[in-house]
C-alpha cells in the first residue's frame, strides 16, 4: 500500500462529500486505503460514510476526543508507506499526492511534505508553511507587523510572508490540513503529541522530526483546496477557541521557555490569557 489517507471528522459531512471525491485524482495511480475517524457527529456524518463510501475504513467514538489523539488512531491502523493527513474539509487537486509521494521517494532526508493550500478563491492559504513560531514570530503574525513588513524576516518568520509562493522550500512547518509524512520518521519519532487536543500539533510534530535532523518542504508544485472553518472546529467554537489557544502555550512551554527568563514567560502567559479572554468576549458578542 502506498498511501493511508488519514481523516478525522467532526459535523463535516458535506465537506467530506467533496474531500472523499477528490482522492483519486489526486493519488491515481498509487494505491491507498481510506481511514476515517468520526468524533461523534451529530449530523448524520457516520449513516453517509457507510452508505456512500463502504470501501473507508470508519472508527466511530461515542463522544468528541479531539484531533490528536484520533489522527494518531488512523495513522496507527494505516498500513501505507507514507501517511496523507488530511482536513474533511480539503479537496485534492489532480495528482497532488502523486507529486509529493514522489518528491519523498526522491528526497532523502526528507520526512515531511506539505502542499500549496489555497482557499475557496483561489486565494493563497499562509498557515500552509510556517517557520519556527518563537514569540517575536507569533506576536508579529497576531499584531498584523508581518503584512506591513512582508519582505522582513525577523516579522514574517511565522507564515514565511519573505518567501515566493510559487517556489519549493525547506521549512519548520506545513499544515496539518494535508501533509504527507514518511512512515520511516514516524517510526523513528513516533506520532503526534496527545497533549494537544486539536492545534499545533502539526508544528509540533514537524519542529521534533527537525530537531532529530529529518527535513520539512513545502512543494507548491502540488495543489490542495482547503475550506477552513466548516464543521469541526466551528461546530464547537467556544472549546475551540480555548484549544487554539491553550496550545500555542503548550507548544510554546514544551519548546522555547527554557530559552527566555521567569518574567518572559510569565508576560508571555498573560499575554495569551489576556487574548483567549477577549477573543471568547468577541466570539459570545458576535453570536
Amino acid at each position: 500500500m502506498d498511501i493511508s489517507v488519514c481523516i478525522v471528522n467532526l459535523n463535516s459531512s458535506k465537506q467530506l462529500e467533496k474531500c472523499l471525491n477528490t482522492l483519486k485524482s489526486g493519488i491515481w495511480p498509487l494505491s491507498y486505503e481510506v481511514i476515517i475517524v468520526d468524533n461523534f457527529s451529530k449530523d448524520g456524518s457516520q449513516n453517509f460514510i457507510r452508505t456512500k463510501f463502504s470501501n473507508v475504513r470508519l472508527i466511530t467514538n461515542r463522544r468528541n476526543h479531539g484531533y490528536t489523539s484520533e489522527i494518531n488512531k488512523a495513522m496507527k491502523i494505516g498500513v501505507g508507506r507514507y501517511k496523507l493527513i488530511l482536513n474533511p474539509d480539503s479537496r485534492l487537486k489532480p495528482e497532488s499526492i502523486v507529486t509529493l509521494a514522489s518528491f519523498l521517494k526522491k528526497n532523502d532526508g526528507v520526512g515531511i511534505v506539505g502542499p500549496l493550500v489555497l482557499n475557496e478563491d483561489g486565494s493563497f492559504q499562509w498557515s500552509c508553511r510556517r517557520g519556527v513560531a518563537r514569540p517575536i514570530a507569533v506576536f508579529s503574525y497576531f499584531l498584523g507587523i508581518a503584512k506591513l513588513f512582508p519582505d522582513n524576516q525577523i516579522f514574517t518568520g511565522y507564515h514565511l510572508n519573505h518567501l515566493n509562493i510559487n517556489d519549493i522550500n525547506e521549512v519548520s512547518g506545513v499544515s496539518g490540513s494535508c501533509m504527507l509524512i514518511d512512515q520511516n520518521l514516524i517510526d523513528e519519532i513516533g506520532y503526534f503529541d496527545e497533549k494537544y487536543f486539536a492545534y499545533q500539533e502539526d508544528s509540533d510534530y514537524c519542529l521534533r522530526a527537525i530537531n532529530r535532523g529529518w527535513k520539512v518542504y513545502y512543494n507548491p508544485k502540488a495543489v490542495v483546496i482547503h475550506k477552513g472553518g466548516h464543521g469541526g472546529s466551528n461546530s464547537v467554537p467556544y472549546r475551540s477557541t480555548f484549544e487554539w489557544h491553550r496550545s500555542y502555550m503548550i507548544y510554546y512551554f514544551k519548546h522555547f521557555s527554557k530559552d527566555y527568563g521567569i518574567i518572559f514567560n510569565i508576560i508571555y502567559s498573560i499575554v495569551m490569557i489576556g487574548k483567549l479572554i477577549f477573543s471568547e468576549i468577541f466570539l459570545l458578542v458576535r453570536r
